[in-house]
């Protein structure tokens, strides 16, 4: 031991166990820095040649696959020399000492012939003979790499302590490894979701995926497709529920911008004051309440799509400042006077008649000109009867699943409605007016009496009356019979059996209700099947289609 640190001069000998504590807390605090893997092992190594007189020192890692040792960090070797030398599994004392997940020591590396020596080339460089320690790095019962020094030859040296000081050190950076492997793998994870996430919105808002085949949506979908390839500003116009900011959506994942946020402002939901901070952000100070600096939505959408909701609620202060963001793509936090630059698209929308608004002074009109660059028309669902059926048929689907239940249609009292209704809260009126429907639903169909109220005339339902009891019993009557009729394709026999009810009473109630069993035959049915009423005689006759 004293020759060893005579030859070195080196104080990890002298200083004994004092020292190596000295080194293990440098060692520690090097690891707790938490910068690059790569640098902070290189100060570890650094300080076993140093402190404790352990030269060449090398850390090698497995690969990710697990076939191979890379040299992650080495003593005094260039970038190049690193990535020149790999080991396979098994290969040399490194590549055993992996395999086993046991230590290995070589007191004279020129009488092992296990020993290769690819990256040192000690037997060129140095005369001295050469002991070599290496321990594996393990992770529990995992090995993900090892860490390895020389020493010159001593034969008082007790290798064993070097041994154990080095296990010390590889088992603090596992710990690192560890830490950096899990921190890696949450990041992946978080990327792969992001990734995911992107994904299902550009699926779930592409044109596509809008519902709706009327002449007027087909519009829709054709501007959407020739906005969306540019910059230019959109302004989507319909009246409220219509589905406006379904479009913006679809308009901004068509476009390049698709991988920018998509940030929306709802201009109507907010004063003057919090409008123009929360659109265009504020300093520290700048009012009563604001104890930091803060964002705008502006700059949350860099690179990406700015929605505005109901823009024609901006006040006149606030449409100033927004024709500047639209004209010279500039703006200014509140409280401060510098100009920032803003690489966002926008998109407005309104459910005002802007014009109207223009004549009376409520609207600027250069900032009209701006927004109504490329105007998108959205019709309101009286306009597009033809896609009433689809959406109620998207909204079963979608809220019986949530609901975890079984609804399969809407009988056609019940559709009669939707169609007569005039809708004044657009397709959000029709939403609401499915997931009460299906939440109400028994027996897996959404009925007459499932609609609410407002739905609830007359003419929607196929009756006439002032709504009385007999009135009302009347109509569910005819619900539950028309239903079964649909459902046996116009078959009295089976339609009585299904409401377990016998023919006659089946075709009594039919005829008292004025129900035809021919409008629910097939055409091959219509010239088959006999239809059973009751006859005052107590006995039955062919139906002749005279009647």
């Amino acid at each position: 031991m004293a020759k060893q640190s005579a030859q070195h001069d080196s104080p990890g000998r002298s200083s004994g166990h004092g020292n190596e504590l000295d080194s293990l807390y440098q060692i520690s605090r090097i690891l707790n820095a938490r910068s690059r893997q790569r640098e902070m092992l290189a100060e570890v190594l650094d300080v076993l040649a140093e402190r404790l007189g352990m030269n060449r020192g090398t850390i090698m890692l497995l690969s990710p696959d697990g076939r191979e040792l890379m040299i992650e960090v080495a003593h005094n070797l260039s970038e190049r020399q690193l990535k020149a030398v790999r080991y396979r599994m098994g290969e040399g004392i490194s590549g055993r000492v992996v395999q086993t997940g046991k230590p290995a020591v070589v007191p004279k590396v020129s009488q092992e012939p296990l020993f290769l020596d690819r990256l040192h080339k000690r037997r060129m460089i140095s005369k001295d003979e050469i002991s070599y320690i290496c321990v594996p790095i393990s992770i529990g019962r995992e090995v993900v790499g090892c860490l390895s020094a020389d020493r010159v030859f001593d034969e008082t040296a007790a290798l064993e302590e070097d041994v154990r000081l080095l296990t010390i050190v590889a088992s603090m950076i596992a710990h690192d490894v560890k830490a950096r492997r899990m921190a890696a793998e949450e990041r992946h994870a978080l990327e792969e979701e992001n990734i995911r996430l992107r994904s299902e919105l550009e699926d779930k808002f592409r044109p596509e995926n809008i519902i709706g085949n009327s002449n007027g949506m087909r519009e829709v979908y054709q501007a959407i497709h020739q906005v969306a390839a540019s910059d230019t500003t959109a302004l989507i116009r319909g009246e409220s529920g219509t589905g406006k900011e379904l479009v913006a959506h679809a308009i901004h994942y068509s476009s390049p911008r698709a991988k920018g946020a998509f940030v929306k402002v709802n201009c109507a939901a907010l004063s003057e004051n919090l409008l123009e901070s929360e659109l265009f952000g504020h300093e520290k100070g700048a009012f009563t309440g604001a104890i930091q600096a803060r964002k705008g939505r502006i700059e949350e959408a860099e690179g990406g799509t700015l929605f505005l909701d109901e823009i024609g609620e901006f006040s006149p202060a606030t449409q100033v400042k927004l024709l500047r963001v639209l004209q010279e793509r500039e703006f200014q936090r509140v409280g401060s006077n510098a100009n920032l630059r803003a690489n966002v698209r926008i998109i407005a929308a309104t459910s005002r008649d802007l014009e109207k608004a223009v004549e009376a002074g409520q609207f600027r009109q250069d900032l009209y000109y701006r927004v109504n660059v490329f105007p998108i028309h959205l019709p309101p669902l009286r306009e597009r009867k033809d896609d009433i059926l689809l959406l109620a048929d998207f909204f079963v689907e979608k809220y019986a699943h949530i609901m975890s239940k079984d609804v399969r249609r809407i009988t056609t009292p019940a559709i009669n409605m939707m169609f007569v209704y005039h809708w004044p809260g657009n397709v959000r009126e029709l939403e609401n007016c499915i997931e009460r429907a299906v939440l109400l639903s028994t027996d897996g169909v959404i009925h007459a009496h499932h609609m609410p109220p407002t739905l609830q005339t007359s003419d929607a339902s196929d009756t006439t009356g002032t709504g009385s009891l007999d009135e009302r019993l009347q109509l569910f009557e005819r619900d539950i019979i028309v239903d079964a009729l649909k459902r046996s394709n116009g078959n009295v026999a089976k339609a009585a059996r299904d409401l377990r009810t016998t023919q006659r009473i089946l075709g009594y109630k039919a005829k008292m209700l004025g129900l035809d069993f021919r409008r629910f035959r097939t055409a091959r049915q219509a010239r088959q099947d006999v239809e059973l009423y009751d006859m005052p005689s107590g006995g039955i006759r062919p139906w002749k289609p005279d009647e």
